[in-house]
């Protein structure tokens, strides 16, 4: 009896992100973001809310059975997660089976959410961030042209080239070439060679930070001249570190949130504060404020939903509108995504700027 009590004066959010594998940087920074908003916010309806996380160890295979560990061991009554869209759709299959409410943090291919009732997310699409990584370049850094350097086996990678293609080329620009590699390569200078020798204007890569700080120091030893654009998974403080000076003048389209943000909102203000003093010496990014929206968008949720049921939650979810958030207000659309801003950063001086804000149209 004394069991049961307690799980009735429990909320159980589930969390499975990547920290070991490939993507455990990326995984590690959102479930700081988690943790700081569950330090903030620990109770909902008067009832203690409980964290469990499972490592998805940057692995589909991994995901999915951290999701169902989540559902059929754990019993949790919402999860959030992941960085990694393959991951976040691995995942999610069995969240939608189990008709658990799910909310993923910064998985941005539009595949996430396709089809599904009970997954949302707090990011924007690629679709959006594809474009207006194009408009970027277009107006911007004034290119004609531009060449794509794609890692073939990540969905996230394949589609944001493939959105940035299309609004490029619809705007009038052209892509002078397009190559591919593979997770975990290292060496680059075979695609950069051919790239390098169609004079493009900009290159844009889709890649993780680690392998794109790569591509760049490689880019500029051989001599490239062009400038280069990439997307969201390069927001990361270790790009510096790896790329060095190579990485002078890299823009990227990233969540709306930087801690050096010009305009910052009350929200975005006070977490910024609180990030100092919970990770003293270490600096919050765009992908720490998403796992800290995540956690407090569900449990926006759960109170307007007066309940912790699952299906409650979902319905709640599927309603939110202008939800005020680090990464700025949320709405969830009919295709259960975030409609909200793209920001773009530069690494200037060795540091990550914020350049502007690009408002969905």
């Amino acid at each position: 009896m004394a069991g049961m009590a307690m799980a009735a004066d429990t909320v159980k959010i589930g969390v499975y992100l990547p920290v070991t594998g490939g993507n455990a940087i990326g995984g590690q920074l959102e479930l700081d973001g988690v943790k700081l908003a569950h330090k903030e916010a620990p109770t909902v309806l008067g009832k203690k809310v409980e964290i469990i996380f499972v490592d998805n160890k940057s692995d589909k295979v991994e995901a999915a059975n951290a999701v169902k560990r989540l559902v059929d061991k754990e019993k949790v009554n919402a999860i959030i997660g992941t960085y990694g869209s393959s991951l976040a759709m691995a995942g999610g299959e069995v969240a939608e089976k189990a008709r658990i409410p799910m909310v993923g943090t910064s998985c941005t291919n539009p595949l996430v959410t396709q089809g599904k009732k009970y997954v949302f997310r707090v990011c924007f699409i690629d679709p959006f961030q594809g474009a207006g990584a194009a408009a970027f370049a277009k107006e911007e850094l004034k290119a004609k042209t531009a060449a794509c350097l794609i890692e073939v086996t990540e969905d996230y990678s394949v589609g944001l080239a493939s959105f940035f293609e299309r609004s490029f080329t619809k705007n009038g620009g052209k892509i002078v070439s397009k190559l591919n590699y593979q997770k975990g390569d290292q060496d680059f200078t075979a695609q950069l060679t051919e790239i390098i020798s169609k004079k493009p204007d900009v290159l844009y890569i889709p890649a993780n930070f680690a392998e794109g700080a790569i591509i760049m120091r490689q880019a500029r030893e051989l001599g490239a001249k062009f400038k280069i654009l990439g997307g969201d998974a390069m927001d990361n403080p270790e790009i510096v570190k790896i790329g060095g000076e190579s990485v002078e003048g890299f823009s990227y389209t990233t969540f709306a949130y930087a801690p050096e943000m010009p305009k910052m909102s009350p929200i975005a203000k006070k977490f910024t504060e609180n990030w100092k003093k919970a990770f003293p010496g270490k600096d919050p990014n765009a992908l720490t404020a998403c796992g800290y929206d995540s956690y407090m968008l569900i449990l926006d949720a759960i109170k307007r939903a007066k309940s912790d049921d699952p299906e409650k939650i979902t319905a709640a979810i599927a309603a939110t509108k202008n939800f005020p958030g680090v990464t700025g207000n949320t709405t969830i659309n009919a295709s259960h995504d975030a409609e909200k801003s793209v920001g773009i950063m530069q690494i200037k001086n060795g540091k990550r700027i914020f350049l502007t804000v690009v408002e969905p149209k």
